[in-house]
């Protein structure tokens, strides 16, 4: 779980290009995005804020959060990548997380939501798990999907069929994202896919700057 103890970390990695039109003090603006993105609800976050003398609506850090932008850096070459999928709810719609994963470092290398799961789509990922890291050496981790066995196929990776072991990290990313969601009855309400995957991109950033 991501813990508060562990916002100390430099902040200046968050870039608000949209600060132009903003009245809040920069500092504030990073410290809501970093409190929310690292557990809090938006309403805690904006209490936290309150206390700071900073009195925002719980709709405005959301805001930040969406035009902030952030996501997993590029760049990575890992030793393995363990790829998976989970089911996310959108409004009444089953969309599909998929994530990659290093599980050397428990970092995300990449996430996207789909509303379908094929091998075409788990191409697609793979595709752009490939132009943002350095992974044409590395061994993929993957269950027994016949979608993900296929996609890596296509591409010409190796892979291994694996149920445990190193695949948890994977598995951790989504038991904490299922953890957030929870906060929200288990579900992303009233948002746009756009919306929904602007903010899992966010957490994903969040995660590699936390753990």
């Amino acid at each position: 779980m991501l813990s508060f103890d562990r916002l100390s970390g430099d902040s200046g990695c968050i870039e608000l290009e949209f600060l132009e039109r903003e009245a809040t003090p920069e500092p504030a603006m990073k410290l809501g995005i970093r409190l929310h993105l690292a557990g809090l609800s938006l309403s805690d976050t904006v209490s936290i804020l309150e206390m700071l003398g900073v009195d925002r609506h719980r709709s405005t850090v959301h805001r930040w959060v969406q035009k902030a932008d952030l996501q997993p850096t590029g760049g990575a070459e890992p030793n393995h990548v363990a790829v998976d999928e989970t089911v996310i709810q959108l409004n009444d719609e089953r969309y599909w997380l998929y994530a990659a994963v290093d599980p050397d470092t428990n970092r995300l290398l990449h996430v996207r939501l789909y509303p379908t799961r094929t091998t075409a789509v788990t191409s697609m990922f793979l595709s752009e798990v490939r132009e943002k890291h350095q992974v044409d050496d590395a061994v993929f981790l993957v269950d027994g999907a016949p979608w993900l066995q296929a996609a890596c196929h296509r591409h010409g990776l190796r892979f291994q069929h694996v149920t445990h072991g190193n695949r948890n990290a994977v598995e951790r990313v989504f038991r904490e994202v299922k953890r957030r969601t929870n906060q929200f009855s288990n579900t992303f309400s009233h948002v746009e896919p756009s919306t929904a995957e602007n903010w899992l991109q966010a957490f994903a950033f969040a995660w590699n700057q936390l753990i």
